[in-house]
């Protein structure tokens, strides 16, 4: 009976035990995160165009290191020396940089922009280095790097600092993961407040951002470092699986920013119906005022205007593709139809409706034609070749935009011309 009894007591302390344990675990925990914790804030966008896709820093706070410290690897400065140059040659610094975090936190709220807080849940050792790592960061021998936009971001490094802290388990599982979308489509999501940029960066960008790229490729994005963060799970020192985030904390809800879309919106059906509106209103312009005086200079007009804003985007495509370090701008077929060459509607529309040479103004019409025509036959060699996977780009907003309302162009001043000769 004794024996009996024995073994009952035993099993009491056992189930207590095992019942006990996690809240010494947890008050364990709560200990260290009152010496250091460290937590992920994500930054919702911002009003300029630079802060539509985000932002992301580590927040450091406890006994440890007394005033909390927000690390930002996102700094730029307009004042640096040669800024615009670089910006404009692809080869941008950016620097890492540490702020009192309520003096950061307490000016993006002025700035109406969501911020969320995720607990970070490692150990104390891992926590510690993961911090000397941010400390190291700052020195001035290293906080300068070389930003690019898909590979070397705010995003990224705080992507890496997360894989170093599981020891690389986050990598190994999302390295080689399928990626939700292409860099085009990621970028897309963020965009669809302004379709005028949302179509402009999409004309600048090459076949290079529409492959097929991983989970890890996606976390360029603030947003999807979260996403994939928040899903994961690693195997600790102890051997343990446990969460990589602890705890979420809503810190600020902005008001009347545009929503981050979960997949991106389909524009050319937009940019469609926009060109073949024109298209409409450029040939009732025609029927009704072809035979006035006012037409040349009106159609000469329209060509000069045509040709300042397509003149001048090719010419930065040209010199983006070909001049430049801006890498995600190589390998675009927008090229073979919208480049420098559509600076040539400047003069010839000057002289088309503007020069009292009547001979002048018909030859600067039919050069006008001739080239109208080479934009349309170039857009569509640029839509075949399309048709090879190894050519494929997604540039159906600038077909969808340019070529309708081009070949009303053309047929224009081709039945002008004909009229006059």
């Amino acid at each position: 009976m004794r024996t009996f009894t024995k073994g009952i007591f035993l099993l009491g302390i056992l189930f207590l035990i095992n019942f006990l344990s996690p809240l010494f675990v947890n008050a364990d925990a709560e200990r260290e995160n009152e010496i250091l914790s460290l937590k992920i804030a994500l930054i919702g966008p911002g009003t300029p165009l630079y802060f539509w896709w985000g932002h992301i820093g580590l927040l450091a706070e406890g006994e440890l290191i007394g005033t909390s410290r927000f690390y930002d690897w996102g700094i730029f400065d307009f004042n640096d020396d040669n800024f615009l140059y670089n910006f404009t040659m692809g080869d941008l610094i950016f620097y890492c940089a540490v702020s009192p975090a309520d003096w950061h936190i307490n000016y993006l709220v002025q700035d109406n922009r969501d911020i969320i807080f995720y607990t970070l849940d490692l150990d104390l050792e891992t926590k510690l280095e993961i911090l000397r790592f941010a400390e190291n960061n700052i020195l001035p021998e290293n906080r300068r790097y070389n930003y690019h936009h898909f590979r070397d971001n705010c995003a990224t490094r705080i992507r890496d600092i997360l894989d170093m802290a599981v020891g690389g388990q986050f990598y190994a599982e999302l390295g080689n993961a399928p990626g939700r979308f292409t860099l085009r489509e990621q970028l897309r999501r963020h965009t669809h407040q302004s379709p005028f940029f949302d179509w402009f960066l999409n004309f600048l960008m090459g076949q290079n951002i529409d492959v097929p790229i991983t989970a890890w490729d996606d976390m360029f994005l603030p947003s999807e470092v979260i996403r994939n963060a928040l899903d994961f799970e690693y195997t600790d020192r102890a051997g343990s699986r446990r969460p990589l985030i602890s705890h979420v904390e809503y810190i600020n809800a902005s008001q009347n920013r545009p929503v981050i879309l979960d997949e991106p919106y389909a524009l050319w059906p937009l940019l469609l119906v926009f060109s073949l509106l024109i298209s409409i209103v450029l040939f009732l312009f025609y029927f009704f005022v072809h035979k006035r005086k006012c037409f040349m200079p009106i159609m000469g007009s329209l060509n000069i205007l045509l040709g300042l804003f397509f003149g001048i985007t090719g010419s930065l495509l040209f010199f983006m593709s070909f001049f430049s370090a801006h890498d995600y701008s190589f390998n675009n077929a927008n090229i073979i139809f919208i480049n420098p060459l559509l600076l040539t509607a400047i003069p010839l529309g000057i002289t088309m409706g503007f020069t009292k040479n009547m001979r002048k103004r018909l030859r600067a019409l039919r050069f006008l034609r001739m080239l109208w025509s080479y934009v349309f036959l170039s857009g569509v060699l640029s839509m075949l070749i399309k048709l090879f996977p190894a050519y494929y780009q997604e540039n159906h907003f600038t077909h969808a935009l340019v070529l309708p309302f081009v070949i009303s162009m053309v047929v224009i001043l081709t039945l002008f011309y004909w009229r006059k000769t």
